[in-house]
């Protein structure tokens, strides 16, 4: 995390009543819905797979010196597709003294990342922590050019290679003031600091996303509310800002807020991206599973919300790690809150690799994946992508939990086996696959008045 006291937000979980499924019509054989895959198949099932399948990211931060251990590289590779450096990247790390640059360190976590195929964000570029002594001490003139030199030798040395930088980050208050924070730039270069700071960062790179970053602003509040406002006053304007970060740092004390999804969706209503930027949220067991649904399902329920990152990949390297925040516990091993993850992602929770090591001998395994294809206002399309493992199938098994008080209308391309909220899809014609090759079945869901997304299961086959 930013390296300051805790601040958060979620541990009450989301309560998923369950209700009986009334199915209209089951097994309607709609248009023909197998795709053969041609080639192996390819591992499946890891939180990046999922996300990507959804158009979003799932990542995760890095720290240079944990990727020389094979758990971490190999868990870091295996799920996630896009990585934030902890430290590497601020300014005390890169520019300790004045117009002195070395990036050894984030270079080997944006090497590394690229040689696996992974995005990379950018944090973060102006910031009141974190900072070396030099900095507070520059008169106006000379910590202007400084930020602004800062701000254009780091991006350029990244240029092509940062798919969304953290321009500014936690510039506000927290209380009921929404005022802004002291810091070097606030008191000496006032409120226009951060638009130079956009402004700027625009010139050096025209493509990567710029994003203001911030917590406790995950809810509405006076905070996120001046947040909003300076948004809302940049897009006016037409200061360069793509995107806005909440880092949603939650525990029993500041838990996810009830308007988590309406606050993220009135930011990207100004017509910015969101990002859930630094993601950890203290517990275990079904609550914390729970509370991870709830943030993933609100990113998901925002078209704009692009992508989540976790703030680490184990909890014993987590900044909070006496509170266990994180998908992997200190061994490496995937917590409930993992596959609640994934499974509110769409994807399988059975047979995914937990982070370079054969899963063995699975070879009857498959895996499914949700798609929504079509809404509309009080109901929606789903899709389910059955893919075969390298034995092939034939047959398979999917269970789908249909969230309350939503209610399952009408399914296609499969065999359905109600039982409470869970409806079992078996195949209607289309169980045989071979290795590698994928059907599909769909359904329609009347919302009323959820938007909830359905948990798709671990697929069975044989």
């Amino acid at each position: 995390m930013d390296q300051i006291p805790p601040r958060g937000a979620p541990v009450r979980p989301p309560v998923r009543a369950r209700r009986a499924l009334s199915l209209v019509t089951a097994g309607a054989l709609a248009v023909a819905g197998v795709v053969a895959l041609a080639g192996s198949a390819q591992a499946t099932g890891a939180l990046g797979d999922a996300a990507a399948a959804k158009g979003r990211y799932f990542g995760t931060a890095v720290a240079a010196n944990h990727l020389g251990e094979a758990p971490y590289a190999s868990t870091l590779d295996a799920q996630f597709d896009s990585v934030t450096p902890e430290n590497e990247m601020k300014w005390d790390a890169v520019e300790s003294s004045r117009n002195s640059f070395s990036f050894s360190a984030a270079d080997q976590i944006v090497s590394h990342a690229q040689g696996k195929g992974m995005k990379v964000r950018g944090h973060t570029l102006v910031w009141h922590s974190q900072l070396p002594g030099w900095v507070g001490g520059l008169g106006a003139t000379d910590l202007r050019s400084a930020m602004n030199n800062h701000i254009t030798q780091v991006m350029t040395h990244y240029k092509g290679k940062i798919h969304s930088w953290d321009v500014v980050n936690e510039a506000f208050q927290d209380g009921g003031s929404g005022a802004r924070r002291s810091s070097p730039f606030q008191d000496k270069l006032g409120d226009g600091f951060i638009e130079e700071a956009f402004r700027t960062a625009r010139t050096v790179d025209a493509d990567a996303r710029l994003c203001y970053n911030d917590y406790n602003t995950d809810g509405q509040n006076a905070k996120s509310n001046a947040v909003y406002a300076m948004v809302k006053d940049f897009k006016a304007r037409g200061v360069p800002i793509d995107c806005v970060g909440f880092q949603s740092h939650f525990n029993s004390n500041s838990p996810v807020p009830s308007d988590f999804q309406a606050n993220l969706q009135r930011f990207a209503d100004l017509g910015v991206d969101v990002q859930i930027t630094e993601l950890d949220i203290e517990g275990s067991g079904s609550a914390q599973a729970a509370d991870y649904t709830k943030v993933v399902n609100a990113c998901l329920a925002v078209t704009r919300c692009k992508g989540i990152t976790v703030w680490g990949v184990t909890d014993k390297y987590s900044w909070r790690s006496s509170g266990t925040p994180l998908l992997f516990d200190g061994d490496y091993n995937k917590k409930p809150a993992y596959d609640a993850v994934l499974a509110a992602l769409g994807g399988s929770t059975g047979g995914g690799d937990d982070g370079g090591e054969d899963g063995g001998g699975n070879t009857g395994a498959c895996t499914a994946t949700y798609t929504r294809t079509s809404a509309w206002n009080g109901g929606y399309n789903g899709q389910v992508t059955v893919k075969a493992g390298s034995s092939g199938t034939t047959t398979w098994s999917v269970p789908v939990t249909i969230p309350s008080p939503q209610k399952l209308s009408s399914l296609w391309n499969g065999t359905p086996t109600i039982s409470g909220s869970v409806v079992t899809v078996r195949p209607a014609w289309n169980g045989t696959l071979a290795a590698g090759a994928s059907t599909t079945f769909g359904f329609t869901v009347t919302t009323n008045g959820s938007t909830s997304t359905p948990v798709v299961g671990a697929c069975t086959a044989s």
